[in-house]
């Protein structure tokens, strides 16, 4: 999932949806366990006289302290692969036990701001959550965060954001205060805006494929400066919740990345997920750390870092001789990217790539400053993966999108730390910048 410069997000992961759901409805009591669940890394069926780049082989850390989450993709809530997720507890402003912690978020590091949907929220939560008003006329604030193939719509309202550790059992990280979050799906589909909101509303679970989605990638907020201009705004004033118009809107009234207004720890994430096998795992558990170099056990130890645009994005990256834009995306299920030397697949596993043998293929990355790192990637036929029911970890799925970007996704992060340190320019801190 990618927030854009104008806050379009690349939903890349939502393509798997119809093509896994017929592997996944067979297999809706497999998963479990994180075992290998295929042959060897290397059998000469899987590669078919290919290859494949060595697997990163980092481990995460045990997610026992108060900064720590743990991280899993499994089956979740309707089988589609590659959505890491984890557990985020919502409150009403003010309030410690007006409360309710909802699993199965979607872990996001393309976006920025917590979105649940409506329809998990109990009532008594939901009702005790302000929505957010704009204009002398107290107008509702109403969001279309428009993705690649779809957006979600609804208000925004205050809540108070705590991401805690059940297995420490202790502490954890909440918001300082009540922040802006989306709530998805709570206005009637009569009130979409005719201009602004295209393609296919998004506004349930079984179309967003989780319960909400926790972006937690570099901006402190959902778009920024773009926003402020109407032209470009996702944002909505809705007399009386209907009517809805564009509006501009400030930064600070936007939907925001509830990291960057933890009390401690407020300077970044890290994203740490274990090896899979090349021929995937029914799941994968991984850690989430909050802060950089804020606590003994989340130093900066990345072996590159690039200084990156506000919303993460590597603008000097080069793949097949072209400079393109690259990040990485948590929240896309595979590799995303253009090349016509890859054969796609078949209608069953449209938008992802089936070559007939094992694929390595090399992207240099660059940010704003002078780094440079070159990254291989492995990919196999999404058919050949997509054949063990029982999988929903993959480290070597890639698909096709536009000649302009490079897609980074969940496969990047098996075996590797990844740092994402949150834009605090405005207020004479950090620049953003992401490493591994």
């Amino acid at each position: 999932m990618r927030t854009m410069q104008s806050a379009v997000k690349l939903r890349g992961w939502v393509q798997a949806v119809v093509a896994v759901a017929l592997v996944s409805v067979i297999a809706a009591c497999g998963g479990g366990g994180g075992g290998d669940s295929g042959s060897s890394n290397n059998s000469s069926s899987v590669l078919n006289g290919g290859s494949l780049p060595a697997s990163p082989t980092q481990q995460p850390i045990a997610a026992t302290a108060a900064n720590t989450v743990p991280i899993t993709v499994a089956r979740g809530v309707s089988g589609v692969i590659n959505i890491p997720t984890v557990s985020v507890t919502v409150c009403a402003p003010g309030s410690s036990t007006n409360c309710q912690t909802i699993d199965n978020i979607q872990l996001d590091t393309g976006s920025f701001g917590l979105r649940v949907v409506s329809s998990v929220l109990n009532q008594s939560v939901l009702g005790a959550l302000p929505v957010n008003t704009i204009g002398t006329s107290n107008a509702q604030l109403a969001e279309c965060a428009t993705f690649a193939d779809g957006y979600t719509w609804g208000t925004v309202r205050n809540a108070t954001v705590a991401i805690l550790n059940p297995t420490a059992g202790i502490g954890g990280e909440t918001t300082a205060t009540g922040i802006p979050i989306q709530i998805i799906g709570d206005l009637a589909s009569s009130t979409v805006p005719a201009k602004g909101c295209t393609g296919v509303a998004e506004n349930t679970v079984s179309d967003l494929g989780a319960n909400g989605i926790l972006g937690i990638g570099t901006a402190p907020n959902d778009c920024g400066v773009n926003c402020e201009n109407v032209n470009f705004s996702n944002y909505f004033a809705c007399p009386g919740g209907s009517s809805c118009t564009p509006t501009a809107l400030a930064p600070a009234q936007q939907v925001a990345n509830p990291v960057a207004h933890f009390a401690t720890d407020n300077n970044g994430v890290i994203v740490q997920m274990p090896p899979v096998s090349n021929t995937g795992a029914s799941s994968a558990t991984g850690t989430l750390v909050f802060g950089i170099g804020t606590q003994s056990n989340n130093a900066l130890a990345a072996t590159q870092t690039f200084t990156t645009d506000p919303f993460g994005n590597m603008a000097n990256s080069v793949f097949n001789g072209t400079t393109m834009q690259a990040f990485f995306d948590s929240g896309s299920n595979a590799y995303f990217f253009a090349d016509s030397s890859l054969a796609k697949c078949g209608s069953n596993f449209a938008g992802f790539y089936c070559p007939s043998s094992a694929q390595t293929r090399s992207i240099t990355l660059g940010g704003l400053s002078s780094t440079r790192a070159s990254v291989s990637i492995g990919i196999l036929s999404a058919s050949t993966l997509f054949g063990n029911t029982s999988n929903y970890a993959f480290n070597d799925l890639a698909g096709q999108i536009g000649s302009s970007s490079f897609d980074l996704g969940l496969p990047f992060f098996y075996g590797r730390h990844v740092y994402y340190g949150i834009d605090q320019t405005l207020s004479g801190g950090q620049a953003p910048y992401v490493g591994f």
